[in-house]
């Protein structure tokens, strides 16, 4: 009791003394894949690959905290999804696209206890989806903690325990930053089709400042990790950008294959290879420069977290917001 009492008072000091923070820049080192490093829910660039628990029991002890929302204190899985949501989407989003990160977090997580077997400790561990602590909250908003980590509670326990099926399975709830202005099918990410992972509009994403984004290597350095990532390339005289030919892009727009020397590389693995954001991208050379121009943020496939941003904005719900961007689900609540 002793410390809750404690929290109370903090907690007032905190309210009489604060100072409105300012903005926080969306997609600041949120939605990264940290190195080039790229997780399977990559919402980030340079962070963790933005793709990844157990349901709390009845009758369980329940505490309330000092913003007055029920919290059970043994509710491993809905804590883990608040540090998801905290890690991986900008607090500052509207709280039908926060709603939609949650869900969208929860059934990455249950699918890959069920197929899996694999604990929350180990999915903070060895990612899938990133994840923040209390304390690593605390660091990346200072002052702010309090609003913002209420915001995402609040976002998390309004959808609590609700999940997206298909065919009453948990689906593979993939996420990425920003699309190409559509959204990829799951084959051309990952080489297995799902009926739920399907191409849709979403060209609002061409409105964000971080659509368009040049990444300038070296082309010794471009070649050195090409080289590294396949030993059997070979390179000719000349010009880097002509021996760099794209033969086919996907639907949606990405890089699906290019010729690079003498083999042939999906756009994915150039991307992942080179660290680029995406994998729509052009590329040309200024000297001994590469230049690469990049479309997008993450591997499209699944929700564009800026395009449910911008469905938020306009007035749409977090379901609607899931059913757009997951094709024929349906939404499940969990024990």
């Amino acid at each position: 009791m002793k410390k809750y009492v404690m929290g109370f008072l903090i907690y007032c000091a905190v309210v009489l003394l604060f100072v409105p923070v300012g903005m926080v820049k969306i997609f600041g080192s949120d939605i990264t894949e940290t190195g080039a490093v790229i997780r399977v829910n990559d919402t980030q660039v340079p962070q963790n690959n933005g793709e990844q628990n157990i349901p709390a029991t009845e009758n369980k002890d329940v505490t309330e905290d000092k913003d007055d929302t029920v919290v059970q204190a043994d509710d491993e899985l809905e804590n883990y999804i608040i540090g998801v949501v905290a890690a991986e989407m900008p607090a500052l989003f509207d709280d039908e696209a926060l709603k939609a990160q949650a869900v969208a977090a929860r059934t990455y997580a249950t699918n890959q206890m069920q197929k899996s077997g694999i604990t929350i400790d180990k999915m903070i561990e060895n990612g899938g989806q990133a994840y923040l602590t209390q304390e690593e909250m605390k660091t990346k908003w200072n002052t702010g903690f309090d609003k913002y980590y209420k915001k995402i509670k609040t976002a998390v326990l309004s959808t609590k325990g609700e999940i997206m099926v298909y065919n009453n399975e948990p689906i593979l709830a993939v996420f990425h930053a920003i699309s190409c202005g559509k959204t990829e099918v799951a084959e051309n990410v990952w080489n297995d089709s799902l009926p739920y992972l399907k191409s849709v509009d979403s060209s609002m994403d061409k409105q964000s400042s971080e659509y368009t984004f040049e990444t300038t290597m070296s082309a010794e350095t471009v070649v050195s990790l090409l080289q590294k990532a396949n030993a059997d390339l070979k390179l000719y005289d000349g010009g880097l950008k002509e021996q760099m030919q794209i033969i086919e892009r996907t639907d949606a727009g990405y890089i699906k294959t290019m010729q690079i020397g003498n083999k042939v590389f999906t756009g994915k693995q150039v991307r992942e290879i080179l660290g680029l954001r995406s994998s729509d991208f052009t590329v040309k050379q200024e000297g001994d420069n590469m230049i690469f121009t990049t479309y997008g943020y993450g591997h499209g496939a699944g929700m564009s977290q800026y395009g449910a941003e911008c469905m938020a904005k306009d007035g749409k719900s977090y379901k609607d917001i899931l059913s757009y961007y997951y094709t024929g689900i349906e939404f499940e609540k969990i024990n």
